[in-house]
């Protein structure tokens, strides 16, 4: 059996200035770490329990099977905060039939991110 001690989802944009700036600067994403030099340096983000990789350089799109969810405390106070960021959001905060609150954004190159508020009501957050 694997014994995963840590992991990171790994981007590698057509833009790598472009998508710091969008996920540093106007997702607010904080800095893990940052590695190497130049356009191409690598730059890691926290993401609560998670990582996510900026680095690299790709000449296709990403692939539209892959996607970032990533959970808020409130949903609505997120949306807020990333239109006045200037972030393009696709879809508004809406509760879903499953119960989450999902609000839907794209990055600059095309990975779909959702960004999910857990009710405090909704078997998520508690086990029976």
């Amino acid at each position: 059996m694997v014994h995963v001690l840590s992991s990171r989802t790994l981007l590698h944009p057509a833009d790598p200035e472009r998508s710091r700036a969008f996920y540093g600067e106007k997702l607010g994403l904080p800095v893990y770490r940052e590695f190497g030099t130049g356009p191409e340096r690598g730059t890691v983000y926290f993401l609560g329990g998670g990582f996510l990789e900026v680095s690299g350089r790709a000449s296709e799109r990403p692939s539209p099977a892959v996607g970032l969810w990533l959970q808020v405390a409130d949903v609505r106070a997120a949306y807020e905060e990333l239109v006045a960021a200037g972030v393009e959001v696709d879809r508004p905060p809406v509760k879903e039939p499953w119960g989450l609150v999902e609000m839907w954004l794209t990055d600059p190159d095309g990975t779909r991110i959702a960004v999910v508020e857990v009710p405090s009501d909704h078997p998520l957050r508690y086990r029976p």
